[in-house]
């Protein structure tokens, strides 16, 4: 409000609604790199994930402005729901045109079911989105699930004809550098509850020191925690450059006929990169070079598992993600839900309580005792010279 007024006048601080910078971007994922708390994020993003709408949420954002309906039936996603339940207001359906009438970086006044620009002229009108309507979404949704699982099921065993080689014997995995032949290996995905997760495994880390995988932003991830990747794997679109330039053994996934668009910058930055050709996602690539490379166990951080998942995720390829556990057997391990298995209930006070009750306790304890009676009196009386020597100087 306040950056609205400078702009025109003190009484753009009666406007009703909520007024910010706005910041564009067709993918949602660029967008949160250069979000700043305040602004109001114009987005083209059918279908909001969960994924999508907590960063979002992190970047504290003042609106949501959708070109796209951000729920289309098609599944019950989970993003609106969470951007109305951090209290982000959500303008859907907007149409394509607002990216032609706004500028990155132009001041805008959401207000119901209307963008403004400063000069309270009408950029765009859409659909406001509420609880309520949210939920009728969802509702419609979760009808249709059955279509989706019926396609879902369709495109996994396109994908098994397509790449059977490479699922039951490892046709086509490259060779790489990292060592994993009887290691753990921890995958980390910047996905569902990676922070929470990743908090809860660090005695896990500590103690048996698996080889550090990160899938493109999961490499940034375990940096962020304190942790130096040993391999980062991706197609290295939501990866830093900084993170890339660590040490890291870095493969890049190409797509099946061997086009591999991050290459170019892998190698603009001067590193040396593997290309492993693949028709499913990363976190499948991933798993599979960890499997080949003969980790004893794998364990997976924010990755994809259940059919919501997959269906939130918005790629036909997610199918592969469904074979790609199915090959690894056994050996995987889903981190998925151990911040909530093993929450900590005792709070740091209580502990803190605990502890000095205890020493009191001892303390107790051994004045009470013949031994700490006599070191007691021998305290007294030498506090008692001290004082005296201490009078006679004065």
């Amino acid at each position: 409000m306040r950056l609205a007024a400078l702009r025109r006048g003190r009484n753009a601080e009666r406007l009703p609604g909520t007024i910010g910078v706005a910041r564009l971007d067709r993918r949602t994922k660029n967008l949160t790199k250069r979000l700043r708390p305040g602004d109001i994020a114009v987005i083209d993003h059918v279908d909001i994930d969960r994924v999508s709408a907590d960063a979002l949420v992190q970047c504290k954002v003042a609106a949501v402005v959708n070109a796209a309906p951000s729920t289309s039936g098609r599944y019950p996603n989970l993003g609106p729901e969470i951007l109305l339940a951090a209290g982000i207001p959500l303008l859907d359906s907007v149409g394509d045109t607002v990216f032609g009438e706004l500028k990155e970086g132009d001041v805008v006044r959401l207000d119901g079911d209307t963008l403004y620009d400063d000069r309270e002229q009408v950029l765009a009108t859409g659909t406001p989105q509420d609880a309520d309507s949210v939920e009728a979404s969802a509702a419609e949704a979760r009808a249709g699930l059955a279509t989706q699982l019926e396609a879902f099921a369709a495109n996994t065993m396109e994908y098994l004809l397509k790449e059977r080689d490479l699922l039951l014997d490892g046709v086509g995995v490259p060779a790489i550098r990292t060592r994993l032949e009887g290691r753990h290996a921890l995958i980390v995905v910047r996905g569902y509850d990676y922070r929470e997760d990743l908090r809860a495994l660090r005695p896990y880390i500590r103690e048996y020191r698996p080889i550090l995988i990160g899938v493109d932003g999961g490499a940034d991830a375990l940096c962020e925690n304190g942790y130096q990747p040993d391999l980062i794997v991706g197609d290295m679109d939501s990866v830093s450059d900084e993170v890339l330039r660590c040490g890291a053994e870095v493969v890049v996934h190409a797509y099946a006929d061997g086009h591999a668009p991050g290459l170019e910058r892998v190698q603009d930055l001067g590193v040396e990169a593997v290309v492993f050709p693949a028709a499913g996602t990363s976190e499948d690539v991933a798993m599979l070079l960890a499997d080949e490379a003969g980790a004893q166990l794998i364990v997976a951080v924010g990755t994809h598992a259940t059919l919501v998942e997959f269906l939130d995720k918005g790629r036909q390829g997610m199918a592969s993600t469904f074979l790609t556990r199915l090959r690894v057997g056994g050996k995987l391990v889903d981190a998925k839900g151990v911040s909530r298995l093993y929450r900590q209930r005792i709070s740091a006070w209580s502990l803190v309580l605990l502890v000095l009750a205890t020493l009191i306790a001892m303390a107790a304890a051994v004045f009470v005792s013949s031994a700490g009676q006599a070191y007691g009196d021998l305290l007294a009386d030498e506090w008692a010279s001290f004082t005296f020597w201490l009078r006679g100087l004065f």
